[in-house]
């Protein structure tokens, strides 16, 4: 049999909410649990970028040589776009929260648009097709993230829960 679950403080009528006793409903809204420590986070703020930055340089490398053999300059191009990408976007995570949300999301549609461009133009595309390519991926990311930052932050670029 299926049953409601009892509200705190018994019975209640519609319309009305339930108070629990002793505490202000301010007090209610808590953050959810970390479940990771600070020591995870600052490991992981540098190993995604770097695994990231790996999987990128690999997406150039493979673009570049078009399913022929891999050479030195082929994999010379590969890790030095995943020590760029990598490098870039630990510095993005570090000083784009400090920025007001227009200059956050402005900032990772840059970093998107431009390493989307970049792998794309090793495909052999022309440079017109990756300009026009990368501009279309990178006003898809500035609406989302432009979103996500105005409906999470207030002017002054501090989360709002």
């Amino acid at each position: 049999m299926a049953q409601a679950a009892p509200a705190p403080g018994g019975m209640s009528r519609p319309g009305r909410t339930p108070q629990v006793e002793g505490r202000a409903p301010e007090a209610r809204a808590t953050r959810p649990p970390d479940v990771f420590d600070a020591r995870t986070h600052r490991i992981a703020h540098i190993a995604v970028p770097v695994v990231l930055g790996l999987i990128y340089g690999y997406w150039v490398a493979a673009n570049n040589r078009a399913g022929g053999t891999i050479t030195g300059w082929n994999l010379l191009l590969g890790f030095a776009s995943a020590l760029v990408f990598a490098v870039v976007s630990m510095a993005l995570l570090t000083l784009a929260p400090r920025m007001p949300r227009e200059v956050h999301a402005l900032l990772w549609t840059a970093f998107v648009g431009c390493a989307f461009g970049f792998a794309y133009g090793q495909t052999g595309a022309t440079v017109w097709r990756s300009v026009v390519m990368s501009l279309v991926v990178a006003a898809a990311t500035f609406a989302v993230f432009f979103y996500r930052y105005y409906t999470r932050e207030d002017a002054f670029g501090r989360r709002v829960r």
